[in-house]
């Protein structure tokens, strides 16, 4: 007899009911030409979706080239761009998952090789640009010193988080999650390690987060009110002078007050190439702080790194430490996780009409 877990019991943000509480996190494939993907990403994508999870999100897909980690990284700024997430929303849908898209900016990260490639800086006479960031601070030694982003290029990327995110409505995807971990665009703005302004952008957490509150206005203007919308932060930048867990919590608890957004997936990390020194890496190391911003500031939090085995996953979410487990290298490596988590559990699922016979013993 199937037993009641949580982890499979369906959950709903505002309009939209994911069958469980399992997420394909977002996992770059650095494998799109001047952003636009192939059917490599479909079919990546749509054997996560028929392999059980709840809600199935893109990679980081960027709001303009320049915004681009590589130059193998998805976008979606033009109608080329459009089109293809349309057919990676549909194959989404059609597993069964709900379709989710996370809008992102590289910033001082951008200009970068793919990591089977060295993941070193890209010259211009290879195709490479000079990133945006912050403040004058590279992000590493090897890497381009960014540009420091005048007010009017705020504004511009400000505008281009709010047109990515009204592109992916048009293409049917049904959550958004706005990136700001990682040590990308949003982030690098938020942490004192890389913003050193002096100006409305600068300073205490409320000048650090006004870019980021201003892009939470802008693309809630354009998502509609009955749609969800997460975003992920970086929780701890693992450095001394950087961002703390209190700070994401009064940051989270800030968010809240917006009513503009539903989750916050916290992950942590990212913020420079050296310095950071993570106590101890073990599974499941970062949800304490998805507990802790879920407890501190009333809202909905996904856990995530580390997340590998179904007793992990379901313990999370029968305790109420998350509300999501956002699962990534275990689901790259087996498509297929949710449902050996499911029979694992002894939760039922529902396979498609095209693969039941799968779940009857053969004869």
């Amino acid at each position: 007899m199937a037993r009641i877990v949580k982890l499979f019991e369906p959950v709903t943000f505002r309009s939209v009911t994911a069958r469980n509480r399992i997420v394909v996190a977002p996992m770059c494939q650095y494998s799109a030409n001047d952003g636009l993907g192939d059917d490599w990403h479909v079919q990546h994508l749509g054997a996560r979706a028929v392999g059980g999870a709840g809600i199935v999100f893109t990679e980081a897909t960027h709001v303009s080239a320049l915004g681009r980690i590589t130059p193998g990284c998805l976008g979606l700024w033009n109608a080329d761009h459009a089109a293809l997430l349309a057919r990676l929303a549909r194959v989404i849908a059609m597993g069964g998952a709900v379709p989710a898209i996370q809008i992102s900016h590289a910033g001082r990260k951008a200009s970068v090789s793919a990591p089977w490639l060295g993941s070193g800086p890209v010259a211009a006479e290879d195709g490479g640009w000079q990133p945006w960031g912050p403040s004058e601070i590279a992000f590493a030694a090897p890497n381009q010193v960014p540009h420091a982003m005048t007010e009017a290029d705020i504004a511009e990327v400000v505008g281009q988080f709010a047109a990515t995110a009204r592109m992916a409505l048009e293409a049917g995807f049904k959550i958004a999650e706005i990136h700001a971990a990682h040590g990308y665009l949003l982030h690098s703005f938020l942490s004192a390690i890389s913003n050193s302004r002096n100006d409305g952008y600068g300073g205490d957490l409320a000048g650090r987060s006004r870019i980021l509150f201003e892009i939470i206005d802008a693309v809630r203007a354009v998502w509609p009110d009955d749609m969800p919308l997460f975003i992920r932060l970086s929780c701890v930048d693992w450095m001394e002078g950087g961002l703390t867990i209190e700070e994401t919590v009064e940051l989270a608890r800030r968010i809240k007050a917006t009513g503009k957004i539903d989750l916050i997936d916290c992950s942590s990390g990212g913020i420079a190439a050296v310095g950071p020194v993570i106590p101890s890496l073990y599974p499941g190391y970062q949800v304490k702080f998805a507990e802790a911003v879920r407890t501190g500031a009333a809202i909905a939090t996904g856990a995530v790194g580390l997340i590998t085995a179904p007793e992990q996953a379901a313990e999370i979410v029968a305790n109420d430490r998350a509300d999501l487990v956002f699962v990534a290298r275990a689901i790259l490596a087996e498509p297929t996780w949710p449902l050996r988590a499911a029979a694992t559990l002894g939760a039922a699922v529902q396979l498609p009409p095209q693969y039941q016979r799968a779940s009857v013993s053969p004869r």
